[in-house]
């Protein structure tokens, strides 16, 4: 039987079961289904939560909130208030949500989060009036990793479990083949970028090796219960902060302990590199499926549109991947049709060949990348001009603009640039793929200022440049050079290359319009 190739990531808890007013009925748990029926979806994969906090009827693990008895988060009072209703009431929604995906020749899978920190500690911290606010951070634990000493308290592992003690793994394992054992799921995935740290900074060499075991103790138990069912492991996309936290999963691929890898970033990231997975799972039965993120967090947009989905899942498409994992989508409910119109296509590369794309590189948002996770890419923005250095920046192209110029069916091709801290005298160079960008083609839009912005406010100037046909970007990889030649005298601060995106836009048909604003006729004469 034929593995999905489409995965739909839902944690099981934002769009669900902190949403609906309790007591949550069965009907509204099974939306969970039911908004991704008659997408190409293949493959539901629901968070389980974690061994201390569980969204299923469990004997081997906790769960979620069970030992709480004062609540001063609501909204997980309220996670909790629903999932024991649905159980007592009879259903426990892992079954629930199994029979409903299998009823609609939807694949289900059961997703482990590995880590997630110390989640139910710091909520009876709250409730202890001995406590304060902020206590939780030091009331650490024999098996969490910063009781071992040489941590500061700042790192983002502090309070997460140590996976050197054999009692850790040890639960989590229990827990993976409770599920097994109890519930008709057709594989199991570990979230294992969800929170990625799980050995002492000072052991991770030992700790690479005790992780491997483990995730090789995992798919046997996978195995033993079905062999038919998979181990997906989502991991990131980042080979360097794989390592740095203990994780190696080209390691895991040559040695057969997993079925489907999911190489996950940070952000929205079309210019990711897979290459190294890909190559690995050459002949050992290990299927690659990246995550296509809709996180973009930018002073503009918060989720990705529709342009920049295509570009990633294209760009994904062409490096000869398995599958695509849609992560963090959930993050856009309730679902409206434009989630809808996106989430169609990107199965399609074909379908996806001519419409309007935007080819975006990651740069800093609100919210800065955990360390560990960092966006997969050879370029990261932004980056400070040096007078007389030019900085260079490369993304990839997936469209074939020269076969689709030559149908006469693109529109046009535009390439923006946000620069900060610059002014209107100083001197600039932009080439892009060795060709200086002329003035001709600009158009210099004045942020220097702004008193609002659609989420929050960057400052800057941005360079919008049209491409004639000589300029524009090549299939793969495409490199933009910024040089400052001459800066403002009076100007003190460094100028900071800091947004990078092309704009491809396409006809439906050779000399087709692209909407009524594109005529001169009226409604009446079209």
């Amino acid at each position: 039987m034929a593995k999905p190739r489409i995965f739909y990531d839902h944690d099981g808890r934002h769009p669900l079961i902190y949403m609906y007013e309790p007591p949550m009925l069965k009907e509204e748990l099974e939306a969970a289904v039911d908004e991704l029926l008659g997408t190409p979806v293949e493959a539901l994969s629901l968070t389980l939560g974690d061994a201390q906090s569980l969204l299923y009827d469990s004997q081997a693990g906790q769960l979620w909130g069970q030992n709480i008895k004062k609540w001063p988060h609501l909204i997980w009072k309220r996670g909790h208030q629903n999932l024991t209703h649905l159980i007592k009431a009879g259903h426990d929604p892992l079954q629930v949500l199994c029979d409903k995906a299998h009823a609609h020749g939807l694949s289900f899978y059961a997703m482990l989060l590995p880590q997630q920190g110390p989640r139910e500690r710091m909520l009876k911290s709250w409730e202890n009036p001995r406590f304060a606010a902020d206590d939780w951070q030091g009331d650490l634990q024999p098996l969490e990793i910063g009781n071992k000493g040489g941590v500061d308290a700042q790192w983002p592992g502090y309070r997460a479990l140590d996976y050197a003690f054999a009692a850790v793994r040890e639960r989590n394992l229990q827990v993976i083949e409770e599920v097994l054992a109890r519930y008709p799921i057709d594989g199991f995935e570990l979230q294992l970028n969800y929170w990625p740290y799980y050995f002492h900074p000072d052991e991770v060499d030992d700790g690479t090796r005790i992780m491997t075991e483990w995730i090789g103790q995992v798919h046997a138990a996978v195995k033993k219960s079905d062999p038919q069912r998979e181990l997906v492991l989502r991991i990131p996309a980042d080979l360097h902060g794989c390592r740095a936290v203990g994780l190696e999963p080209l390691h895991w691929m040559r040695q057969g302990i997993v079925d489907a890898i999911v190489p996950e970033c940070s952000s929205v990231d079309p210019s990711a590199d897979f290459s190294a997975f890909v190559e690995a799972a050459k002949g050992r039965g290990c299927r690659v499926l990246p995550a296509l993120q809709n996180r973009v967090d930018s002073d503009r947009v918060g989720e990705g549109t529709i342009e920049m989905a295509r570009a990633g899942a294209c760009n994904y498409w062409a490096q000869d991947v398995d599958g695509i994992y849609i992560a963090h989508w959930f993050g856009s409910w309730p679902y409206a049709a434009n989630f809808y119109e996106k989430l169609r296509e990107v199965a399609y590369p074909e379908v996806m060949a001519t419409k309007d794309k935007v080819y975006r590189v990651p740069t800093e948002g609100s919210t800065p990348a955990k360390a560990a996770i960092a966006p997969n890419v050879a370029d990261p923005l932004p980056v400070e001009l040096v007078q007389g250095q030019a900085a260079q920046v490369g993304f990839t192209v997936s469209d074939d603009l020269k076969k689709w110029g030559k149908a006469k069916r693109v529109h046009e091709v535009i390439l923006r640039v946000r620069l900060q801290q610059t002014t209107e005298r100083d001197r600039l160079r932009f080439v892009f793929n060795g060709k200086e960008l002329s003035e001709a083609s600009l158009r210099k839009i004045n942020q220097m200022y702004v008193m609002d912005a659609p989420r929050y406010r960057v400052f800057g100037y941005w360079f919008v440049f049209r491409l004639d046909e000589k300029q524009w970007p090549v299939r793969g990889r495409n490199v933009l050079e910024v040089e400052l030649l001459k800066r403002d005298g009076q100007a003190l601060p460094a100028v900071r290359l800091r947004d990078v995106e092309l704009e491809i836009k396409y006809l439906m048909g050779k000399n087709y319009h692209r909407g009524l604003i594109d005529v001169d006729l009226g409604p009446d004469e079209l």
